[in-house]
């Protein structure tokens, strides 16, 4: 059974993980036949939001602990991820992605990484294995690999694909549902709720991420 990483910003889509998104890929790597394995760094959250009146308040949260809500407790510290135990990766979106596994949020196309994720999502890129990102995830993907100019999509947002093409990536408009693929550097992403409307959708596009990693998963196993 394909065993995929599922790496988790926080719970909650202004301050953490998009809890439609996680929730359903979760959903989806289960109907796929495959094993969804959670983590997500420890530390503390870039800021907590308020998610009724959207403002920031003064209160500290942990990424580890708050993404253990979304994993019901089945989650590990992403410190110990190993590459070897994984045959892919995927990150869901929400600001979490922009704000706990990046700065994105904070510096755009001059952000930096998180060290833990740079350190896991490197190991999978050397080992051949693929990554699937969602929403703003993406941009994860185009800070860190811009040196090799990886292919995404964070759906149609101009600002945002800018900033992208700014880091040296490069942006191909997708629908709602599409999925973009980077043959050569075995990554897959999807706009998610960057353009969604409607949880099915979200539900269809993360099917169709799942679908095109495990195939990349599959063709690198028989390597």
């Amino acid at each position: 059974m394909p065993k995929i990483g599922v790496i988790l910003s926080g719970c909650g889509v202004k301050d953490g993980s998009e809890i439609h998104e996680a929730t359903l890929l979760l959903l989806a790597i289960d109907k796929a036949g495959a094993q969804a394995a959670c983590f997500a760094p420890n530390k503390e959250q870039a800021e907590v939001v308020d998610h009724v009146s959207g403002r920031t308040v003064r209160e500290r949260r942990n990424v580890l602990v708050e993404s253990a809500r979304l994993a019901r407790g089945e989650i590990r510290d992403l410190s110990e991820a190993k590459v070897s135990e994984l045959d892919a990766v995927i990150l869901p979106g929400g600001f979490g992605a922009a704000k706990n596994l990046s700065s994105f949020a904070e510096e755009g196309a001059q952000c930096q990484v998180d060290p833990e994720v740079a350190r896991v999502l490197r190991g999978m890129r050397q080992a051949g294995k693929p990554i699937g990102a969602a929403c703003i995830a993406p941009v994860v993907l185009a800070r860190l690999f811009a040196g090799d100019k990886p292919l995404v999509t964070i759906g149609s947002d101009q600002a945002t694909a800018r900033a992208i093409e700014s880091m040296g990536a490069r942006h191909e408009n997708a629908p709602v549902t599409g999925v973009v693929v980077d043959p050569q550097l075995r990554l897959a992403t999807t706009p998610c709720y960057m353009l969604a409307t409607r949880i099915s959708q979200v539900a269809e596009g993360m099917d169709a991420l799942v679908k095109a990693v495990l195939e990349m998963a599959a063709a690198t196993a028989k390597k």
